[in-house]
């Protein structure tokens, strides 16, 4: 779904996001209203280009946004607070720094922002789709779909990162929403949950031509499995509840058992996976559309990649990936104490650059061009070893598209979910070792014990994922990070860079921004805020 309808989202952002008031009895000619605007089918699909619009927000997915997440996780480094990343990385956050980052606003204050935009917009919509006249009705209920699956989405953020915060469900009011408190964090997901399955039960498998991107059935149960593991993870479940590692489980497994008619699979390249020419491809089950041909809309993520360096990788990421026999370097006799970076698993290369390696026709140092750490990122970039300058984009703007949910991910949550339900079956080695042989990996020995199997998993989630903005919101819901965001952070050539802290009474979440509970008083603050 590139972008369609541009023409109308400013206009129904304008009466979402600010409101309108009647200064006379009368209709105005000049503008829309909230009764004049939600009179055509067209309409409302511009009002719902608006719900979706707001994914690529900078507290969302907009900029460098999900990048720079990294830089919060020991895989990355972000030198100059992008979002306030680096804040939260040093655990220096607060409720009244939450607004503070260079670039743009701090991702705290930011992120509540735009997700209750995105819950008013569908809101909006919702309260008045039932009324638009001369509108086929399966489209009714397809958009009616795709605005709960936005909602849920928006509402899963909100749980994920705040807790417990304002359930609302009606048109935007200020005298009935201003002042409410927040509901429980298990209130809100019971609501995203209730959200994901309507929508599921709506939704289509697949789209063709320009609907493609929309919210399907396999998106919505993607999201529901992703928002039960985060639930049944220690940081929500430390009595370990069993039952609620069975519901994740059957939440992702849903997702594969319609992969056949959804079209889901994985791409064959890793590399090509993350460039222009393969998005929307069977790996991809939802994403965030960009383009800069028609509208001038794009994502920053070719430029802070090549330029900025503000998601610079550690020396702790190349660590991380284990070497191309499958052993840890210290283990493997193809490790190379004088050149880390050698014999690594192929994904290493695939998404990193380091020092030696050649980038955009140059060989590069430990100080150029990523002077940061020495390393840089190519994922989710057209820049690679090609000495080819035209790459260089307009502006800087890139039109790759941000997929939040890909088929690999759901892989590894049904792996995750399953080994910690039953064990590690034949379904658990399966998921695991599918995405293994794609990266060229040796499967994964027979014999393995629970234990085992979950830091397998875990690993691979790291290696499989770098880079794209995942491993924040693993190492909180696996409440590892205490220990692996505590320490000295190294460069490539194991100089350290900068000494962070994790309070685990209170770093778990983050807190209520301040401006928010200025506003609103009954907005309780998080613990030890």
């Amino acid at each position: 779904m590139k972008k369609n309808h541009f023409s109308y989202i400013l206009l129904i952002a304008l009466f979402i996001a600010t409101g309108c008031s009647r200064l006379l009895d009368v209709k105005p000619n000049d503008r829309y209203t909230p009764d004049t605007f939600w009179d055509s089918e067209k309409k409302a699909m511009a009002g719902l280009a608006g719900c979706y619009d707001v994914l690529t927000a900078n507290g969302i997915y907009g900029y460098a946004t999900p990048l720079w997440e990294e830089t919060a996780t020991p895989n990355a480094y972000n030198y100059d607070n992008s979002a306030g990343f680096n804040l939260i990385a040093l655990g220096t956050h607060s409720a009244t720094n939450a607004g503070t980052g260079n670039i743009v606003s701090g991702i705290i204050a930011l992120r509540w922002e735009n997700c209750y935009t995105g819950i008013g917009r569908c809101n909006e919509l919702l309260a008045n789709i039932d009324a638009v006249p001369q509108m086929n009705e399966d489209l009714r209920g397809r958009m009616k779909a795709e605005a709960k699956f936005l909602r849920g989405f928006f509402y899963s953020l909100l749980a994920t990162y705040y807790g417990g915060v304002p359930v609302i469900l009606t048109k935007p009011n200020l005298e009935t929403d201003a002042k409410l408190p927040r509901n429980t964090r298990e209130e809100v997901v019971a609501q995203v949950i209730k959200d994901l399955d309507e929508a599921a039960a709506a939704l289509p498998p697949k789209y063709t031509g320009n609907d493609v991107g929309r919210a399907t059935k396999g998106a919505a149960l993607a999201l529901k499995a992703r928002v039960l593991l985060f639930d049944a993870s220690p940081l929500n479940n430390p009595a370990n509840d069993q039952a609620k590692w069975s519901a994740a489980a059957a939440a992702a497994k849903a997702v594969i058992d319609i992969a056949g008619t959804a079209g889901y699979g994985l791409f064959p390249n890793y590399r090509q996976l993350f460039m222009p020419a393969n998005e929307n491809k069977q790996e991809t089950v939802f994403d965030v559309q960009y383009t800069i041909s028609q509208t001038g809309y794009g994502s920053s993520f070719d430029l802070i990649n090549r330029q900025y360096n503000t998601n610079a990788p550690l020396r702790s990421m190349v660590e991380a990936y284990l070497m191309k026999d499958g052993l840890p370097a210290a283990q493997s006799p193809d490790f190379d104490p004088s050149n880390i970076h050698l014999n690594r698993d192929p994904r290493m290369y695939q998404t990193l650059v380091y020092p030696g390696d050649t980038y955009i026709g140059a060989v590069t140092t430990p100080t150029s061009p990523f002077k940061q750490t020495g390393y840089g990122v190519k994922k989710y970039s057209i820049y690679d070893k090609e000495p080819n300058s035209n790459l260089i984009n307009q502006a800087g703007r890139s039109e790759i598209n941000y997929m939040v949910i890909r088929y690999a991910d759901v892989l590894l949550m049904y792996a995750e979910a399953q080994n910690e339900a039953v064990g590690p079956d034949a379904t658990v080695y399966n998921a695991v070792d599918t995405i293994r042989k794609r990266a060229g990996m040796p499967v994964y020995a027979a014999g393995l014990n629970q234990a085992e199997m979950r830091a397998a998993i875990r690993q691979e989630r790291r290696v499989e994922f770098a880079m794209e903005g995942f491993y924040y919101n693993d190492i909180r819901r696996w409440k590892t990070a205490e220990s692996l965001m505590s320490g000295a952070i190294y460069n490539s050539q194991g100089a350290a860079i900068v000494t962070r802290s994790f309070d685990a009474s209170r770093d778990y979440w983050w807190p209520i921004p301040h401006t928010q509970r200025e506003l609103n008083p009954n907005l309780e603050q998080n613990p030890n805020y």
